[in-house]
């Protein structure tokens, strides 16, 4: 693709790297912002500065918040006796658009994978641990991707969990096995946390 211009290059370069953006798509983008809506773009431009500069993570569920605290953990009204731990913040997301869910999250930012180089380590796993310990939240609902790396993660935070007396239930099978949470329609994500169930922790 080539350009008259280095600026529109650099620009349509930069869209381009975005998830599920092509250059075609970039480009478009970057035409309608330069030639027909310069007011769009300098929205555009004052709210990615917010972004790079003020969006923060939550100190207590790690979800990101334009606060300390994010909207849900210091929602009074909220209930303060469950947890649902999910992998990522677009699955905090997921869920708060079924309208089934009225308790706290904690976000751990993936899941174990060590194929990935990802473990127990580089995930929220010690805040999780310390928070339910501290504050005593009965439930802790694992609402994590029913993959293999999913199903792995849950055993590690249940046999964690278990030592200081949480309670632990998993998301029913409505979601397939293998499918993420993000994907899932609003109606089977949202039965599948109304008719979620205990997790049997296996022995080894």
């Amino acid at each position: 693709m080539k350009f008259s211009s280095q600026i529109l290059a650099d620009a349509v370069d930069a869209f381009a790297r975005l998830p599920g953006i092509g250059k075609k798509t970039a480009l478009r983008t970057i035409l309608h912002l330069a030639q027909q809506d310069k007011g769009l773009a300098r929205d555009l431009i004052s709210t990615l500065q917010q972004v790079t500069t003020e969006l923060q993570e939550c100190a207590q569920c790690h979800s990101l918040s334009d606060r300390a605290l994010c909207g849900i953990c210091s929602d009074t009204s909220r209930r303060h006796d469950q947890i649902c731990v999910v992998g990522t913040v677009r699955d905090v997301m997921a869920i708060e658009d079924t309208n089934q869910y009225r308790g706290l999250y904690h976000v751990l930012g993936g899941v174990i994978s060590p194929i990935d180089g990802i473990g127990p380590e580089q995930l929220h796993i010690d805040s999780l641990i310390d928070r339910i310990a501290a504050n005593g939240q009965t439930e802790v609902i694992m609402a994590i991707n029913p993959t293999i790396e999913g199903e792995t993660t849950i055993y590690y935070l249940s046999r964690k969990l278990r030592t200081i007396g949480a309670s632990i239930s998993v998301l029913a099978r409505g979601i397939s096995f293998g499918g993420e949470l993000e994907y899932a329609d609003e109606v089977t994500l949202g039965k599948s946390i109304l008719t979620r169930t205990p997790y049997i922790l296996t022995e080894d």
